[in-house]
C-alpha cells in the first residue's frame, strides 16, 4: 500500500483560494490542484506570482508535472493552468460537465464564432470513477456536482480534495445559485463525501474565516460529518435545500466572476486577439446577477 501523499498547500489571500501541489516524495511526479493566476480588476492586468510559488516548489523538489487537475470551472479567480503546463509539462483535467458550463457561458458573454463547447480546451475531461496516475499514487474522480455541474473532488490516499461543495465546519457548504447549480444534487454529493472514512483528510479550495481564527486548508469526514453548520449531523435534504436558497438569495455576485468565467471556461487561456492586436474581456450587461436595491 503506498504512503499517503505529501501535500503542499498554496493560499491566495487575494481570492481566498487554496491550491495544491500533491506528490509521493522528491524526484516523484505530482499534480496540482487549482492553480490561481493573479487577476487585478482595476487595472486588467494578470500577474503570476501564485503560480511562480507553485513552480518554485515544483522545481525544489524535483518534481514531474503530470497532471493539472482542476474540481470545476471557478467564478473567484482565473486558473494558471496553462502557464504551468508551458513551463513544466502535464495535461490539465476536469470534469465532463465542464461541457454544460462552456455552453451556457458561451452564449452570455457571446463567444467567438466557432468556440468549442465540447471540452476540447482541456486534455481530459473526467467521468466519476476515473483514475489518475501519479506514480505510485493515483487520484480517483468522485463527481460532486451541485455547486456547479462539472464539479468533481479527487481522493488520493487518505486527502480528498474536495473543491467548492464544503468549506470549514463554521463556514458550512457552497452556494448553488450558479447556472446549473443544484442544492439538492449538492446535498446528495455532499453525503456521499461524508461516506468515507472519518479519517479521510478533506482539503478545501477556499476557507472564508471570521475575524477569530487565521485561514485553514484541511479538516476531516468526521469533523464535517459532525460540526458542520449547514450538514452537520441529522440535517434533512429539505432542510438543507431551504436553508441553502435562503442564503443564496442574499450572496453577491463574486467579484472576479465574469472575468474568471471567460477565462476559465476557455481551459485558463484568454481571449483570441482581437483586430487591434489586443485582448479583451467583455462586461454582459444585465445579464449577471441581481440588480441592485
Amino acid at each position: 500500500m503506498p504512503a499517503p501523499p505529501e501535500i503542499e498547500p498554496f493560499h491566495d489571500e487575494a481570492t481566498s483560494t487554496m491550491s495544491y501541489v500533491v506528490h509521493g516524495g522528491p524526484g516523484t511526479p505530482c499534480a496540482v490542484i487549482d492553480p490561481v493566476l493573479d487577476f487585478d480588476a482595476k487595472s486588467g492586468r494578470t500577474r503570476t506570482q501564485s503560480a511562480d510559488r507553485i513552480s518554485a516548489c515544483i522545481d525544489e523538489r524535483r518534481l514531474r508535472l503530470a497532471w493539472i487537475l482542476e474540481t470545476h470551472v471557478h467564478a473567484d479567480h482565473l486558473t494558471a493552468a496553462p502557464l504551468l503546463k508551458r513551463r513544466h509539462g502535464g495535461q490539465v483535467g476536469i470534469g465532463a460537465g465542464v461541457v454544460a458550463v462552456q455552453r451556457h457561458f458561451a452564449r452570455v458573454f457571446a463567444a467567438e464564432p466557432g468556440f468549442p463547447t465540447d471540452g476540447s480546451q482541456f486534455d481530459r475531461l473526467f467521468a466519476d470513477g476515473d483514475e489518475v496516475a501519479l506514480g505510485e499514487l493515483s487520484a480517483r474522480v468522485l463527481a460532486t456536482p451541485g455547486h456547479t455541474p462539472d464539479g468533481v473532488g479527487y481522493l488520493v490516499g487518505d486527502a480528498l480534495f474536495a473543491g467548492d461543495t464544503l468549506f470549514m465546519p463554521d463556514g458550512g457548504t457552497a452556494r448553488c445559485d450558479f447556472p446549473g447549480g443544484d442544492a439538492a444534487q449538492l446535498y446528495a454529493s455532499i453525503r456521499r463525501i461524508l461516506a468515507l472514512p472519518e479519517t479521510t483528510r478533506l482539503f478545501l479550495c477556499h476557507d472564508y474565516p471570521p475575524a477569530s481564527r487565521e485561514p485553514l486548508v484541511a479538516t476531516t469526514i468526521a469533523c464535517e460529518a459532525n460540526e458542520n453548520v449547514h450538514v452537520g449531523g441529522e440535517v434533512s435534504e429539505a432542510d438543507f435545500v431551504a436553508k441553502r436558497r435562503a442564503r443564496d438569495a442574499t450572496l453577491p455576485v463574486p467579484r472576479l466572476l465574469l472575468p474568471a468565467l471567460q477565462v476559465n471556461i476557455r481551459g485558463g487561456r484568454l481571449p483570441p486577439v482581437d483586430a487591434d492586436g489586443r485582448r479583451y474581456l467583455r462586461l454582459p450587461l444585465n445579464r449577471i446577477g441581481r440588480a441592485p436595491d
